[in-house]
């Protein structure tokens, strides 16, 4: 019986592997950081996430290649998004989850900006250095939502959560392993109800809703968390405190490190509060004009 269970693995990895390649073939010869993102692990995600379809497969990553020749979202600095990250309403948490994963912290209860595509810009910055500081062979993040000091006046739009939704579903699949959300208040939970609609059912399925008088709920994220590094506001015995001067500085020498990955010209310069970053160069056409 093992041995039989083992073949049929070996059958359905060597099934996924060719598919891997037969999409790898669909999409043709890529340059510069298409082909920088493209990688093996990359095309599985997005067969992943179109159940291995090949066509669909490829439709969406090409989609992906011409959002990102566009957004840029590789471009992004620091400096460009500070502002929208003083409070701490999104931040790279300075834990892992139990499985090495980069976990993602927010607080919506902390916003402090009203434009929604500055919003988007923001979350979009930190999802790419998330995504950067992946521990090697790991490829999804984890995120904990703590609903302190939310109210109607700080929740983003439908609207912008909507378009939040789009892109994490269309540009970045299987990108997150969970996302906990601690202790909702009922206002949050009406809202939810309007735009897990535009959730997909796999998607979905990642949201668990954490109540610290719900046994089980409980005991879920305990199992994704270790107590010790799970800060006090979802239950655990560590501090959460963000000191955005200290988050800026990470985030500034993590630019250096993501303009090397994506093989970026920079020129640095220094601004007002002494952080030197970098004006990036234009990326060659060429390679823009791959994604279209």
């Amino acid at each position: 019986m093992f041995l039989r269970r083992r073949h049929i693995q070996k059958d359905d990895s060597e099934q996924r592997d060719a598919k891997v390649s037969e999409l790898r073939t669909a999409i043709g010869s890529l340059s510069g950081r298409n082909s920088k993102y493209c990688t093996n692990a990359c095309l599985r995600r997005y067969l992943e996430a179109r159940n291995w379809n090949v066509d669909k497969a490829k439709k969406m990553l090409e989609e992906t290649l011409k959002w990102r020749s566009t957004y840029k979202p590789e471009e992004i600095r620091w400096h460009e998004v500070a502002h929208e990250g003083e409070t701490g309403k999104v931040s790279r948490a300075s834990f892992h989850d139990r499985q090495g994963r980069t976990v993602l912290i927010m607080r919506p209860g902390m916003q402090n900006t009203t434009s929604a595509e500055n919003n988007i810009r923001h979350l979009v910055y930190l999802l790419e250095n998330a995504i950067m500081n992946l521990s090697e062979g790991q490829e999804q993040t984890s995120w904990l939502i703590d609903f302190t000091g939310f109210s109607l006046n700080t929740n983003i739009s439908i609207r912008t959560a909507r378009d939040i939704i789009y892109i994490l579903q269309s540009h970045y699949p299987e990108r997150l392993a969970i996302a906990f959300l601690y202790n909702p208040p009922r206002i949050f939970e009406a809202f939810y109800k309007a735009v897990r609609y535009f959730l997909d059912p796999k998607t979905a399925q990642k949201v668990k809703f954490v109540y610290p008088k719900n046994k089980d709920s409980v005991e879920l994220m305990k199992s994704y968390f270790d107590v010790e590094n799970l800060p006090s506001e979802f239950g655990g015995n560590a501090t959460l405190k963000y000191d955005h001067e200290e988050f800026s500085r990470l985030m500034t020498q993590d630019d250096v490190k993501t303009a090397k990955f994506w093989g970026i010209d920079e020129k640095p310069y220094h601004i007002a509060n002494g952080h030197s970053v970098a004006e990036v160069a234009p990326e060659p056409a060429s390679i823009a004009q791959q994604a279209s």
